[in-house]
């Protein structure tokens, strides 16, 4: 369907269902999800010539003096929301930010993503992502934040017990996206005490970031309906697993063919009898850039208490099909199935913004099919506990263990200043170097328990 025709049943839709409001969604730099609602009589003109708002408001986007944007909504976006208020009801549709030119704005992530979408394709691909999202629901008293950590429940992975609390709220949430267009593949109670998990269908990269977005809004509004508080902090306690965005990823050609799949009969030496050399390509260059775009795919200082080797996310930049402690991992749930050939990248997490996280990792997959990169070899979990001297002696490189350590490889980075550009490069440096900062000379808890009496 054209952009123009997209834009005519929206419109049609809007009158046929007496929508009075449409919210017009879109992120800043670091993901948080930015909203304003128009009327249903103001769509039409949003179409043809964006809608104003203050940049200058929204974090990492432009300074006061170059205050005026533009969003532009995407048609193909469009969503009734479900649920009517006393108005009547309503939807929303995510947008494209740009400046008063008209001209992409690269500072938008959205734009970030859209732009190297469309270079993709000039290569000949086009990129499928399936995400799983994983959270956390916390016993609330009403405030931002949680009640101590307090779980819900302490059942384990895939539990279907008494003890599962959350089921009817992960099935209610299911629901929810699916009528909001998110197809959901399934979702489960994860393996820390009331830890969730809700996996999305495969689809193309721009559209799996939007599902990403709306995913999280839609978990946290159906867990906030129910008087619980959804968490997508990557470690919020300290005794159990942190939460990952694990990005399934798959490169197609404009055939619909799965460039991953490739059975090389008589090539003992490849890593796996059902993928690719370029499949191979892309992987070595998920391990090779791994340090540059940890930065984005784990923005946080609580992101790296859950990188850790003694955890069950990935502190290496390794592969494998059966450990779950590497980077990247070969599923094969589906062998000889040509179009589920796919790699899963395990380092992401919750906190990340999606388009910038899905930009970055395509783009560190693609240099490695441009460089021919060679994969290395598999590691296994029992050579992952040699400890890391013995593993930088086989060459197997560290991810960042620290937000100051990803800074500091991410500034030198000129793939990641290639691919998200000056823009918003230079505001995640500024905004994480002041969250590093402000941590160094924090003093905790455990500072105090550790020190206070004792020196």
């Amino acid at each position: 369907m054209s952009d123009d025709r997209n834009i005519d049943f929206v419109l049609r839709t809007v009158e046929k269902r007496n929508i009075r409001f449409i919210r017009l969604w879109f992120t800043d730099v670091l993901g948080t999800l930015k909203s304003f609602a128009i009327s249903a009589e103001d769509l039409e003109e949003a179409f043809e010539e964006g809608i104003g708002f203050d940049g200058s408001s929204v974090d990492g986007f432009v300074p006061l003096e170059e205050s005026d944007m533009l969003a532009f909504p995407d048609a193909s976006t469009f969503q009734i929301l479900p649920g009517n208020s006393s108005e009547g009801p309503s939807a929303r549709i995510i947008c494209n930010i740009a400046t008063p030119r008209r001209e992409p704005f690269e500072g938008d992530p959205r734009t970030c993503l859209k732009t190297f979408f469309g270079n993709l394709d000039e290569k000949g691909y086009v990129a499928n992502i399936g995400p799983r999202i994983e959270y956390f629901y916390f016993a609330s008293d009403g405030s931002a934040r949680p009640n101590q950590a307090r779980p819900l429940d302490y059942a384990g992975y895939f539990d279907l017990t008494s003890f599962d609390s959350s089921s009817d709220l992960r099935r209610d949430t299911t629901m929810m996206l699916e009528r909001m267009s998110v197809p959901v593949e399934y979702n489960f109670h994860s393996s820390a005490p009331s830890q969730n998990a809700v996996e999305l269908r495969f689809t193309e990269a721009l559209t799996a970031a939007d599902n990403i977005i709306t995913a999280r809004y839609v978990i946290r509004s159906m867990a906030q309906a129910n008087g619980v508080l959804a968490s997508f902090m990557p470690k919020p306690m300290s005794a159990y697993t942190g939460s990952g965005m694990f990005l399934y990823q798959s490169l197609f050609d404009l055939d619909g063919n799965n460039v991953f799949w490739g059975p090389r009969d008589g090539d003992s030496d490849a890593p796996h009898a059902h993928f690719s050399e370029v499949g191979c390509q892309y992987m070595a260059g998920l391990l090779k850039y791994a340090p540059e775009y940890t930065l984005i795919c784990n923005p946080t200082i609580n992101s790296y208490k859950r990188l850790v080797p003694s955890g069950d996310a990935p502190a290496y930049a390794t592969w494998g099909f059966k450990n779950r402690n590497a980077l990247v991992r070969v599923p094969m749930h589906k062998p000889g199935k040509h179009q589920s050939a796919r790699c899963e990248l395990r380092s992401p997490d919750p906190s990340a913004n999606p388009y910038l996280a899905i930009a970055a990792t395509l783009a560190a997959g693609i240099r490695g099919i441009e460089e021919k990169l060679v994969l290395p070899s598999e590691v296994n979990a029992e050579t992952l506990a040699k400890g890391p001297a013995e593993l930088a002696r086989l060459g197997v490189a560290a991810l960042p263990r620290t937000l100051g350590e990803a800074l500091d490889v991410f500034e030198k980075s000129e793939l990641m200043r290639e691919v998200l550009g000056d823009h918003i490069v230079s505001y995640m440096l500024e905004a994480k170097h002041k969250e590093w900062d402000e941590y160094c000379s924090a003093v905790t808890d455990w500072e105090r328990d550790r020190y206070y009496a004792g020196i």
